[in-house]
């Protein structure tokens, strides 16, 4: 598939998710297309019962694969960019470390969930959370603004890896972090898979091999770049012959000089 196409495709599946409240896309094999609520899909990422009730409800789809919050460190005052920020999930629990000091803005290119994010944080009555409709290959951020970026299971969606990393490099302000939830492959996906635009759309087709994956980081400038947690991804929905697919969680800095 090309690029323009892939991102109509991903922006269609994610726009029937932000209609339906379903949890089609991403997330564990047994979640999809409903079978597991999209409260016990966090737990098992490791949500806690607090922050669970702690956010507007309809503000969680169920469609992460990971908890890139959990080793963050937010602080007071802190200003957070997510990338890809869906519904305004980890975007509420970020503002609610980061405190009326701080700021947090979600980037998403689907409308219908920028619009639902937003629905969200005015009725729950947030003033620190922004969400902007854009493309995270092109992020409609300043330089050196952000003190820390997050993301969950979204990059591995962008057919231009490279950018979205060069992008967060240039937003984040010098002696910033990252700390990424993503899919990564272990080794080659099936063509069948690969070529599928369900694949695709489920988080599965268009993940690197994770050596890829850390070096399109390296080479935008990050440094640090460590996998802090690796997990096995479930694909059955998708194929049963391939056990390729983990999940990992990523930890980097912007080096200050």
């Amino acid at each position: 598939m090309k690029k323009k196409e892939i991102k109509q495709k991903v922006r269609e599946g994610y726009a029937k998710v932000a209609k339906e409240n379903s949890s089609c896309c991403c997330g564990p094999a047994s979640s999809c297309c409903g079978s597991v609520s999209a409260t016990d899909i966090s737990k098992n990422l490791g949500y806690t019962d607090k922050d669970l009730s702690s956010i507007p409800e309809g503000s969680n789809l169920g469609l992460g694969c990971g908890n890139p919050l959990a080793l963050a460190s937010l602080k007071k005052g802190e200003t957070v960019l997510d990338l890809g920020s869906g519904a305004g999930f980890d975007c509420f629990l970020a503002a609610n470390r980061v405190g009326k000091s701080g700021k947090v803005i979600g980037v998403d290119m689907t409308p219908e969930m920028i619009q639902k994010a937003t629905e969200n944080a005015k009725k729950s009555g947030y003033k620190n959370v922004e969400f902007r409709l854009g493309e995270i290959e092109n992020l409609p951020v300043e330089d050196d603004s952000v003190d820390v970026i997050i993301s969950n299971c979204v990059i591995n969606l962008s057919p231009d890896k490279e950018s979205v990393f060069k992008g967060a490099f240039r937003v984040l302000k010098p002696g910033g972090r990252v700390m990424v939830s993503d899919i990564v492959l272990s080794k080659e996906l099936p063509k069948t898979v690969k070529d599928s635009a369900e694949a695709y759309v489920a988080c599965i087709s268009g993940a690197e091999l994770k050596e890829k994956y850390l070096n399109y980081m390296k080479n935008a400038g990050f440094s640090e770049v460590k996998v802090l947690e690796e997990t096995s991804f479930g694909t059955e929905h998708i194929t049963d012959e391939f056990d390729g697919v983990k999940s990992i969680r990523v930890s980097a800095l912007k080096p200050i000089n």
